[in-house]
């Protein structure tokens, strides 16, 4: 692998658990230590360098900062690529999936917006706590498959929450 990898990028180990708020300032800091204008008298050579740099230091950071990204990096890193479209054996999520869904519908239909915020919120603590069992779960390299389901119930609901967001702005206007 040639292209450092995101967590050393950033002088952290890899580690699903991560301080958002230290992330958020050490890539302003490396952002602006990078930032192509600095570069406006250099060389070519040197200019490109800094580009490049700065595409992978937003890469890093995009992933990093977002939970299921962060935990399929993770997988990846320790062992193979996760491929992005698979059969989910997972019957439970699959049903908790469909009701989501209807239930997001049905706050749809009715623009009911208390509702969606409502919705938001438990959506919200759904996140969390996946999040906390595929942190626990990571710990344990035996548990693959598990930390793979996890990551995949979280990408997931990391789409629902966008869906929910975009209800939201539907119905505020």
């Amino acid at each position: 692998m040639g292209t450092p990898c995101h967590y050393a990028l950033f002088e952290l180990k890899p580690s699903f658990r991560l301080d958002l708020d230290q992330l958020a300032t050490r890539y302003r800091e490396l952002a602006r230590a990078v930032h192509p204008d600095r570069f406006a008298d250099a060389s070519e050579r040197e200019q490109r360098l800094a580009l490049e740099h700065s595409a992978s230091l937003n890469e890093a950071y995009q992933t990093l900062k977002n939970a299921p990204k962060r935990a399929r990096y993770l997988l990846a890193m320790r062992g193979d690529e996760v491929p992005l479209e698979v059969t989910v054996h997972d019957p439970e999520f699959l049903l908790q999936q469909m009701q989501w869904r209807e239930e997001l519908e049905d706050l749809q239909d009715e623009a009911d917006l208390a509702g969606v915020a409502v919705f938001k919120r438990r959506l919200k603590v759904a996140q969390e706590e996946l999040n906390e069992s595929f942190a626990a779960c990571w710990d344990d390299a035996a548990q693959r498959d598990e930390a793979e389901r996890l990551m995949r119930r979280m990408q997931f609901l990391d789409k629902l929450s966008y869906e929910v967001r975009q209800l939201e702005e539907r119905l505020d206007d």
